[in-house]
């Protein structure tokens, strides 16, 4: 019972709804309990607003959160880095320092994400951060690139593109062993479609991103099977009303969860607000996007091969200015969402949380509140400005109550 932790008197956000003065329970690292709080029961925590016990007390009185949020763990299919330390090129230990830097704004799962790249190098970096995947690390490999179009290549180096050959494809699926979650593609290219089928088979999620597909294009790649946009609205074609291009095929169609990155800078609140229209708050996932300079700072950084300037928290190629990543949290992306972007916490719980988790297969385990998840939870105040982080049943930043 030493490692047992009472959670109550907050509004815990359910798979079923927000539940006004909730009761989490906490053993063994799991969840055994979501509950309304009431009265002493038999688990023997005391009321909610009785008092106030260090978090984590062994004394079977419960952790008073009244005024709080409890969310679940943050869930971030697509992020570069973070605390100064790039997923494609840092050491282990850098990779997790940039894991941990996540953690501690709320990203209790993670997949470490690559840039274009040398085919040799990049199977190597597969093969690396797959024994990070091994030890619970990490959730998983995204390979965003090289198999992009030139002609929406942000962030990636233009001379190491190439188009998407399916045996490159699974020699990159190879070396993961078992550990790629994601591929991005364009799909329009020469092998993009066969890519696309090649990854559906072997359970690698196929998204379209960094594309200068039309509508036409998107919708066979859709119908060979890719169900995921790469950072929707960003490098692909705008919403055309005679050519509508792919953002449009890839909001119309059920099969397909589109990525956002609600930062402020990729996204205006209005394009925000026509992808959660469109598509419903069950097929949004919030991601970072995130590169070194996440929860760090300032200053020149490196995206693969290219140099990167970040000025007051936006981050752009020092040779041409294109927005290379973001220095995003996803705790700032929630912030953001719940009181500049008045979305529902309930939608915005599915798209920081439990909609990627299912994404990536991983919705046994994390992704929501509920018995037998591990305890991997957040811990927002009422201007849902984060205070607690709780993974696998152990503080990562426990809260500081008065």
């Amino acid at each position: 019972m030493a490692d047992r932790k009472v959670l109550a008197g907050a509004r815990v956000v359910l798979p079923t709804g927000i539940v006004d003065d909730g009761r989490v329970i906490v053993e063994g690292g799991r969840i055994t309990g979501v509950t309304p709080a009431g009265p002493a029961a038999a688990d023997g925590a005391a009321p909610a607003g009785a008092g106030r016990a260090p978090a984590g007390d062994a004394s079977g009185r419960a952790v008073d959160l009244t005024g709080h949020w409890v969310v679940p763990g943050f869930v971030d299919m697509h992020n570069h880095g973070g605390g100064g330390a790039s997923f494609t090129s840092g050491t282990v230990g850098e990779v997790l320092k940039g894991v941990h830097t996540h953690r501690l704004h709320g990203t209790t799962t993670i997949v470490a994400s690559t840039v274009t790249g040398e085919m040799d190098f990049l199977a190597h970096r597969a093969g690396e951060l797959s024994e990070l995947a091994e030890q619970g690390d990490i959730a998983g490999i995204h390979f965003e690139g090289p198999f992009i179009s030139p002609c929406r290549k942000g962030a990636h180096s233009e001379a190491l593109l190439r188009d998407p050959d399916p045996a490159e494809v699974r020699k990159l699926i190879d070396a993961a062993r078992g550990h790629a979650r994601m591929v991005t593609l364009a799909t329009e290219l020469p092998g993009g479609i066969d890519s696309v089928r090649l990854l559906a088979e072997h359970g690698v999620i196929a998204a379209i991103g960094h594309t200068d597909a039309t509508y036409e294009q998107t919708v066979e790649a859709i119908d060979a099977g890719a169900t995921v946009a790469t950072h929707l609205y960003n490098a692909m074609p705008a919403l055309g009303h005679r050519a509508p291009g792919p953002i449009a095929a890839l909001l119309e169609d059920e099969r397909v969860t589109v990525e956002l990155i609600n930062d402020g800078t990729h996204l205006h609140p209005a394009a925000l607000e026509l992808a959660f229209h469109h598509a419903g708050p069950e097929r949004v996932a919030f991601i970072t996007d995130a590169m070194d300079a996440a929860g760090f700072g300032d200053g020149v950084y490196h995206l693969g091969p290219l140099e990167v300037e970040v000025r007051e928290g936006v981050a752009r190629l020092v040779e041409g200015g294109s927005i290379a990543g973001s220095t995003l949290t996803l705790d700032t992306a929630f912030k953001r969402a719940a009181t500049i972007d008045r979305l529902p916490v309930e939608s915005i719980v599915r798209a920081v949380s439990a909609n990627p988790a299912k994404l990536l297969g991983v919705d046994d385990r994390v992704g929501s509140l509920e018995p037998g998840k591990d305890a991997d939870l957040v811990v927002l105040d009422d201007t849902f400005t984060l205070v607690g982080v709780m993974r696998k049943g152990e503080w990562v930043i426990e809260p500081q109550l008065r």
